[in-house]
């Protein structure tokens, strides 16, 4: 299971690979894999996120964090020739997730963000 945080560094990459990079979070789970003796075409994949966590405060011109990373999940399970056999993307909100370990069924619900009383008042005025 992965939980990365954003598509990419940006900057490169230095010293030791960091799971809150998609890309790094694939290599390290290859390199798992390998020692292993498990060929990545051998694994399936169950995607969950990418939602727009932020909706008021994202610029309507800019694409947000969660569809990037949603889109870099599934640039880099094709890459890889992982298939993807479930998927919740996108979206607003989060989601919460249940992941059972010993059976691989996932379970997902998406929470969409509850608007505060100051950013209630600031739409209304």
């Amino acid at each position: 299971m992965s939980h990365f945080l954003l598509s990419s560094r940006g900057a490169a990459a230095t010293g030791e690979l960091d799971g809150r990079y998609a890309a790094e979070a694939m290599t390290l789970m290859l390199r798992d894999l390998a020692r292993e003796k498990v060929a990545p075409q051998e694994c399936q994949a169950k995607l969950f996120g990418g939602g727009n966590m932020f909706p008021r405060q994202v610029p309507r011109n800019a694409q947000n964090i969660g569809r990037k990373n949603g889109e870099a999940a599934r640039l880099l399970l094709d890459r890889h020739r992982i298939p993807v056999i479930s998927e919740s993307l996108f979206g607003v909100g989060h989601r919460q997730i249940i992941f059972d370990v010993g059976t691989g069924h996932v379970w997902s619900r998406q929470i969409k963000p509850v608007e505060s009383e100051s950013s209630e008042v600031r739409a209304s005025a």
